[in-house]
């Protein structure tokens, strides 16, 4: 897997925010953040549940606070997090951005089975992915594409949504959701977004998922936006257990007829 990069840009101020490291702000108001993916390929087909992954790492490195998201009094970090969990095709994945990366690089070397449900999963190999991704507001709308379900309802918004017996109306509340999704994650990330978001639910489905053992509803699908997410970050609830997974599409022309797929 390797995430789309864009290397070019013309520096304009540096910014130093905790948890990030340094960002580099380009002219056009995105920034630059380090990210480091790795990927470990296993024994045999992990499924899907991030969360024993996380707990894993949690209870194996204990003395960073960025990999279990918990202060030393073991309260919740309300924070986009830095260091996030999925499992992408059946392969155990974790994301680190800015000192998340950093995290990962130090340990890394140092994991070299994982103890998931009770079970142990020898690790045959690594991929590591290094980079600086960029991040913001962008002057066309992007294509993206959700891997893994987004929990984009909480409690008051479901009611809301079922409540919607249209689908235009329920498709502007995700919209809106959407967007303040991503500034949520920007507030987290130290970024200022300079103007207006503006998002557009292409296509969504409605499918059931859980939480803890909680029946969620939640969407799979694409959206654009006029801005730029870096591959494999996670947006709304719970993204550190993997959920809400994107990707930037790349449009495909395959089928009868050259109908269009997002892959």
């Amino acid at each position: 897997m390797s995430p789309a990069v864009s290397w070019m840009f013309t520096m304009r101020m540096i910014q130093v925010t905790r948890g990030l490291k340094v960002q580099i702000l380009s002219s056009n108001g995105s920034m630059k953040i380090p990210v480091f993916i790795l990927t470990f390929e296993c024994s045999q087909r992990i499924k899907n549940n991030p969360g024993l992954l996380r707990g894993y790492f949690g209870r194996k490195f204990n003395e960073y606070e960025l990999i279990h998201h918990h202060t030393k009094e073991d309260k919740l970090i309300y924070k986009y997090p830095m260091i996030q969990y999925k499992v992408l095709e059946g392969k155990p994945t974790v994301l680190g951005i800015g000192l998340g990366a950093d995290v990962l690089k130090n340990i890394y070397e140092d994991v070299n089975e994982l103890q998931l449900g009770g079970k142990s999963f020898e690790i045959f190999g690594k991929t590591m992915v290094s980079a600086k991704a960029e991040y913001g507001i962008s002057n066309i709308l992007l294509l993206y594409s959700f891997l893994t379900p987004w929990l984009a309802l909480n409690e008051k918004k479901y009611e809301k949504y079922i409540k919607f017996g249209a689908w235009a109306k329920k498709r502007e509340l995700l919209e809106k959701i959407l967007i303040g999704n991503i500034i949520s994650m920007s507030k987290g990330l130290g970024y200022t977004v300079p103007e207006p978001i503006k998002a557009n639910i292409i296509k969504l489905k409605e499918i059931q998922t859980s939480l803890k053992g909680t029946p969620m509803r939640g969407f799979l699908g694409t959206f654009s936006v006029n801005f730029e997410i870096p591959d494999y970050w996670g947006i709304g609830k719970s993204v550190s257990r993997g959920f809400g997974t994107i990707r930037r599409c790349r449009w495909t022309v395959s089928g009868v007829g050259g109908s269009e797929e997002c892959r």
